[in-house]
């Protein structure tokens, strides 16, 4: 169960293993709007919406600190981070919800 009052570092994909990392305190509504509604320019335009990593961080300057390191990695590294923890790149967030906004959704 993810924590309501953390922050979390994550990482977004599209097939072709185009990524977009992002930092947010509300994970699962953070990937809904990358999915299905307005996330960002970037992962609309790529198609980049398969949730393939993510890091809880227990403070939000942590995180941001967190999420400025790893865009300023190499690619390799960023894909290497991926696949220690998700080496078939499954989507991790297919199961959290349909196409319902969660935020909508009672209980």
């Amino acid at each position: 169960m993810r924590n309501p009052q953390s922050s979390y570092v994550y990482i977004l994909a599209n097939r072709s293993r185009t990524l977009y990392i992002g930092v947010t305190s509300r994970l699962e509504s953070r990937v809904w709007q990358h999915r299905f509604a307005d996330g960002s320019d970037f992962t609309s335009k790529y198609n980049v919406d398969r949730h393939v990593w993510f890091e809880e961080a227990g403070d939000v300057r942590f995180a941001i600190a967190r999420e400025k390191q790893i865009k300023n990695w190499r690619r390799d590294w960023k894909l290497a981070l991926v696949d220690e923890e998700n080496p078939d790149w499954d989507d991790l967030a297919e199961a959290w919800f349909d196409t319902r906004d969660p935020e909508s959704s009672s209980g």
